[in-house]
């Protein structure tokens, strides 16, 4: 892996594409930048301790085009962390440090949320990664463990006195999972407190909602992650209004259908016919949701082993969406 044109312009930022495990691979990435080529594209949640046991897994895989890019990266380990960061600095426009990620096997061994328990350890990573690769280094967290133990203030002006150069606050606690509507309301306490930038996550799935939460917080910019899902123009549209004021249309069914079509024969391409399309279940979705029974259609897609079986049932919905308009 060679990277050309790995510089970052942070003041430039207006919208981080959020890493979302499982989901956001070289693929993912690669349709949101064929829209969009200025926000910050960001790898899935990578795991140190993985990374240092496994210098190049799929996972890191990237193409020249996603730039720029962020290489996310979770663990509590202070060696394993700046190990697994100079791995990847070669290839990173900047490094993000997950202390957002809430769910239990991650968190259990003191990882993504747990970190917010130890902010000393935490400045502590941020400290030494720095040094060690001499990159831009940004954290993601939340508000805390619970709503009685919110430290996402003190939490972030640590982070913020080690060297962070941002900082994004998903806006529900780590018992909220993902439950509940996300407080941009703290965002906004949180803006008001730090010099570096603050990006706002949680809940942000249209141009009108990234509209309402800027205004409310004064955030420089969003991190969206699932709203993505079946709309790789999302991110594209809010950077567009961000810097316009335009509202661009969603894109209608016929588009979100052939974007479906791209985005299916791009992951078998990727992991073969069997595996590509194992992992498209999971975003059907997203992508016909608006149509006329879309569960049935749903239910019959994700029985489907084969490319052309579910091309042919993308194009049965489209044949009857475009007789009815």
């Amino acid at each position: 892996m060679q990277a050309v044109n790995k510089k970052i312009n942070i003041d430039d930022i207006k919208v981080i594409q959020a890493p979302l495990a499982g989901i956001s691979d070289v693929v993912f990435r690669g349709l949101i930048r064929k829209y969009n080529s200025k926000c910050l594209m960001t790898t899935e949640m990578i795991s140190s301790e993985m990374l240092c046991n496994n210098p190049n897994p799929r996972i890191i895989k990237f193409e020249e085009f996603e730039y720029p890019l962020s290489f996310q990266l979770v663990g509590h380990k202070i060696d394993k962390m700046t190990k697994a960061a100079q791995i990847v600095a070669p290839y990173a426009s900047m490094i993000d440090i997950n202390c957002g990620c809430p769910v239990k096997k991650v968190v259990v061994s003191g990882d993504g949320s747990a970190m917010m328990k130890t902010p000393e350890l935490a400045c502590e990573i941020v400290q030494s990664i720095k040094e060690a690769t001499k990159l831009p280094i940004s954290a993601k967290f939340r508000l805390g463990w619970t709503t009685q133990e919110e430290n996402y203030i003190e939490f972030a002006k640590a982070l913020e006195k080690a060297g962070v150069s941002f900082v994004t606050l998903h806006a529900r606690t780590r018992s909220q999972m993902y439950q509940g509507s996300a407080d941009w309301s703290k965002i906004k306490l949180l803006v008001d407190e730090l010099s570096i930038p603050v990006f706002a996550n949680g809940d942000i799935k249209t141009i009108q909602d990234a509209k309402k939460c800027i205004e409310m917080t004064g955030a420089k910019g969003v991190s969206i992650g699932r709203g993505i899902m079946g709309d790789f123009t999302l991110p594209y549209r809010i950077e567009k209004y961000i810097e316009t004021k335009e509202i661009i249309p969603e894109p209608d069914l016929i588009q979100k259908i052939e974007m479906l079509k791209e985005h299916l024969r791009l992951e078998v391409q990727h992991m073969g016919e069997k595996n590509g399309i194992k992992f498209m279940r999971k975003f059907y979705n997203y992508y016909i949701s608006s149509t006329r029974n879309a569960s049935k259609y749903r239910s019959a897609l994700v029985t489907l082993e084969t490319e052309k079986e579910i091309l042919e049932v993308l194009d049965e919905i489209l044949s009857i969406h475009t007789a009815n308009i």
